[in-house]
């Protein structure tokens, strides 16, 4: 587990009422991918009522406001010599999470987690079972520390006779709320194969309204070279 202390302004809110606001957050990282917050005791407005008994060092504890209760959705170490005085609010738990004046969400975005979204020229061309589902010389590029390249291209050259958009969504803390289409080939339909960021957050907007397709279940070629499939957590 590794602390930091932030200089963002953050505040939490829940059932319209104010829960937490600070000036001196802590960054934590309970898992290698992404941080949570743990703001101090004194910025909490909210009530924090005990929730069960304290067991190895963690007290739970219900959030209260005017506005209705979050059940178990704050927790405490008092025991900590890192964590005493600061309090853990279930991210998803929250109506509204801010930093400084805009909202977040998902989870807190990691200092150390860069996006860049570059402009190209390079041919890429994604095909399935030896159909092509798209190709373009204009893609867009998104660099995400971590994880592979990721190919954004055009609506108007990919094959949308053979998508069916999806009633999945998913959301993103950098890049914001997706939309998918399912692909179907050679009488098999793949799931949830290509996604869309129709209104991305303000740092991602240049891949707004472009297609992608998971390079770990297509093949995908760029400048005529097929690239390697990419192990990561959606292989």
């Amino acid at each position: 587990m590794r602390v930091e202390r932030s200089a963002k302004r953050v505040r939490a809110y829940f059932g319209g009422e104010l829960v937490a606001d600070t000036t001196a957050p802590r960054l934590v990282w309970e898992i290698p991918h992404y941080p949570a917050y743990y703001l101090p005791r004194s910025s909490v407005r909210a009530e924090l009522r005990p929730a069960g008994e304290t067991r190895d060092g963690v007290q739970v504890h219900d959030v209260v406001t005017r506005g209705g209760t979050a059940a178990a959705a704050a927790t405490t170490y008092p025991d900590s010599a890192q964590l005493a005085d600061l309090v853990r609010f279930d991210f998803a738990a929250m109506d509204e999470w801010l930093e400084e004046d805009e909202p977040i969400y998902v989870h807190p975005r990691d200092p150390y987690k860069r996006v860049d979204v570059l402009n190209s020229s390079r041919h890429v061309r994604v095909a399935l079972g030896g159909v092509t589902l798209a190709a373009s010389s204009q893609p867009r590029i998104l660099f995400e520390t971590s994880l592979p390249p990721r190919y954004y291209l055009p609506l108007s050259d990919v094959r949308f006779d053979l998508l069916t958009p999806s009633a999945t969504e998913t959301q993103c803390p950098y890049k914001g709320t997706s939309s998918y289409w399912s692909v179907e080939v050679n009488g098999v339909l793949h799931e949830d194969l290509v996604w869309i960021y129709r209104s991305p957050l303000p740092e991602s907007q240049k891949i707004a309204g472009m297609a992608c397709f998971f390079s770990e279940k297509v093949d995908l070629f760029v400048d005529g070279e097929l690239q390697e499939k990419p192990e990561t957590p959606w292989s």
